[in-house]
This record gives C-alpha cells, structure tokens and sequence, in this order.
C-alpha cells in the first residue's frame, strides 16, 4: 500500500482500528465460506438441474452490479460508511429466513436475487473503511484483510464436517446464523467519519493515477474482474464435481479451506510482496497461474493433486486482488474510495454473475472439460490488463513506484 513512515501509522485513529476492522471482515467471509461451497449442494437437494443451479448463482450476481455501484456512491456521501453495514446485513439475514418458505425454482431464484443485492455493499464498504485506514493511518491492508479469509477457513471446515452429518439441510440454518453475525457486526465496525474531501489536509502521498475515469484504471478492473470471472465454474460445480470423485464432505471442506489458507499466506505476507513487486507484476502472474490452474482441473487427479492445485488460489485470486487494491489507491483521492470500490465490484460482478450463467450451459454440455473454456477466459482477462499497463506515462517502468501503492 502506500508507504507511510512509522509516526504516522496509527496516530490519530480510532482506538483498536485495526482489531475492528478485522473482525468487520470476518463476519462476510465467515457467510461466504457456508455458501460458497455448500449452498449449491442444498440447491441439488431441491432437485434442480444443471443449468437451473447455475441461473439460481448467476442471477443474484448480476443484481448486485446495480446495487453496488450506487451504494458505493451513497456511502462516500453519509457521515459514516459503516452505518450502511447494519442494513446490508439485517435485510439479508430477513432474505436467509425467507429462503426456509421456498422450495420451487422461481421462488428460489427471486428470494436469492434479492439476497444478492441487501448483501453485496457489504464487504465494499468494509474495504473502503479499511482502505481509508491505510491511506490516513498507514495500516497494512494485509494484516486487516487475513482474518476475513482466516473466517472463511473456518465456516468451510466447520460446514464440510455439519454436511457430512446432516447433508444440505444444515446450509440455510448456518447462513441465517452467519447474516445474523454480520448485523450485530456492524455496530462494532470503526466509526472514522466522512471520506476526506479534496480541500482537508490527507498525511499521505496523493494518487497520481489520473482519477475514477481514468482509462487505465478502467480497463485494469475490466480486465481483472474478467479474469476472476473465470472462477464461475469453480465456485459453481467444483463441490459437486468433487462430490462425483467419491470425496467426503469433510475432504471437500479441506479443498475450499485450503485454497483460503494459501490466500491467507499472501495477505500476511503482502507488506513484503508489495515492497518488492509492483501491482501490475503481481497481477500479471497471477492471472497466468489462473490460465495454468483451469488447464489442469479436468485431469482428475486424486485428492492429493486437488490438494495442491487449489493452493494455486493464492495466486489467481490473492495476488491479483492485492495488486488491483494497490492500482485502485494509486488511481483515486479518498473521497472516491467507496465509489471505486463500488465500481470494481460491478464489474466483478458483473463478469463474474455472466459466466456463472454461461457456467451452467457449460458444464451441462462439456462437463469438466468447461474448465478449458474458463482458461481461455482468464488468459483474455489478462490481456486486456497487459493493455492496460501500456497506458502507463513511460517515465514510471515496469517495476514502477510512481503514482503506484507499494
């Protein structure tokens, strides 16, 4: 992030920030890692097909995209972001009770759309109070952002070991419980005021990355969130994939689990990676592990080598999320935070919810051989991002620290 000398980092902010911040993260995570993995086996348990699934996923994906981005606006404006937390959270936890009274498919799908929107400005808006925090404070984004995966680790363990005693049945009670946390989880979340506006006085370097509009900074989160979206099928089938190797619930707990842990370890380490690495290397090697990954996926290769392959998540999803955070905080003045946030997850999401969609064609027709098609996805993901980087004034390189967080 931006380098801030030891006098500033952490003076003036409010008591325990950074412990706050942390847990603000883990509530969210701590929901994703139940229904991520596990909420599409409760949906095969209602007897839907395929394409069915993937359309149930995909919908609450797109409806975000609209939400985030005005949300995102709405919170740069209100006296405290983390007041939108509490309604993010309450009116999801009411969507959760309400998928216990749905069982057919368009009932299913409106309920979980709904969901999709109440909940995406959450983890946004716990960015941009996080993000706020290095650029006032000089936190270390890493050490705030780790326990939010050290929580998903945790719900998929604890989720693989309930499934392989009570099956799907346990999904919906474990997410109300989880949205219930994240409510009661905005009220401890940092209160730190307005976004700065441009004629307060900020302790840091100021970003030099040309603004929100800036076509490098646009086309750098296109081409990012192009190639997350290529995760569509893992998050999607991989559970279900996995479920036809004969793999137990608790082993495919440990595969989601240890796919988090491996991203956990590039979050810890994320000061030192971003003293050493530029945003834009991290992200190009990232994207190119992630080409690697899906190439390999359809070679069924015992519970050992999925094992290892999904410590590749390290790669393909920490190192890229980490160098795109830095682009974002070298691109925009703090007064933007939320609404950059907002607009990188619109276009995650809105990626992201289309090849789910696409995901759920896919795999009914190409199986597990769709993966191939997911590393054709990545690979234009990260061309649009090396085109991108030829947007950079000549004068900054390659290992650039200019109007870059480092």
């Amino acid at each position: 992030m931006i380098p801030a000398t030891k006098s500033l980092q952490g003076e003036g902010a409010p008591p325990h920030f950074r412990l706050r911040t942390a847990l603000s993260y883990c509530a969210p995570l701590f929901v994703n890692g139940i229904a991520l993995p596990f909420f599409p086996v409760w949906l095969t348990g209602l007897n839907f097909g395929d394409r069915e699934i993937g359309l149930i996923l995909a919908v609450p994906m797109v409806v975000r995209v609209l939400v985030v981005p005005i949300v995102g606006m709405l919170a740069d404006r209100v006296e405290e972001r983390a007041n939108v937390l509490f309604w993010s959270g309450a009116l999801s936890l009411l969507t959760a009770i309400a998928l216990y009274w749905t069982s057919d498919f368009w009932p299913v799908l409106l309920v979980y759309a709904i969901q999709g929107a109440t909940y995406a400005p959450y983890l946004p808006v716990v960015e941009s109070i996080a993000v706020s925090g290095v650029r006032r404070w000089g936190f270390d984004y890493g050490s705030m952002r780790v326990w939010g995966s050290i929580a998903f680790i945790f719900s998929t363990l604890i989720g693989g070991q309930m499934i392989q005693k009570w099956g799907g049945t346990m999904v919906l009670p474990t997410m109300v419980g989880g949205f219930f946390l994240t409510t009661m989880m905005a009220f401890f979340c940092p209160r730190i005021g307005p976004t700065r506006r441009r004629n307060q006085p900020i302790n840091l370097q100021a970003p030099t990355g040309g603004g929100l509009r800036s076509p490098q900074l646009l086309i750098t989160m296109i081409g990012v969130s192009v190639q997350q979206s290529s995760h569509a099928a893992l998050y999607t089938f991989a559970s279900i994939y996995w479920r036809t190797l004969g793999f137990s619930g608790t082993q495919i707990a440990v595969l989601w689990s240890i796919g988090v842990a491996a991203e956990v370890m590039v979050f810890f380490l994320s000061k030192m990676l971003s003293r050493r690495f530029s945003a834009w290397t991290l992200i190009f090697f990232g994207s190119s592990i992630c080409i690697l990954r899906w190439i390999l996926f359809p070679i069924n290769l015992g519970f050992a080598g999925y094992f290892v392959l999904q410590c590749f998540h390290s790669c393909t999803y920490a190192c890229v999320h980490t160098g795109i955070q830095r682009r974002i905080v070298a691109s925009v003045q703090e007064t933007q935070e939320a609404s950059a946030q907002g607009s990188y997850f619109f276009y995650n999401g809105m990626f992201l919810g289309l090849m789910t969609l696409a995901s759920g064609y896919l795999y009914a027709w190409l199986g597990v051989s769709s993966y191939y098609v997911m590393a054709g996805v990545a690979a234009f993901g990260l061309a649009m991002v090396m085109l991108a980087r030829n947007l950079q004034p000549r004068s900054s390189g390659f290992g650039e620290r200019a109007g870059e967080v480092s």
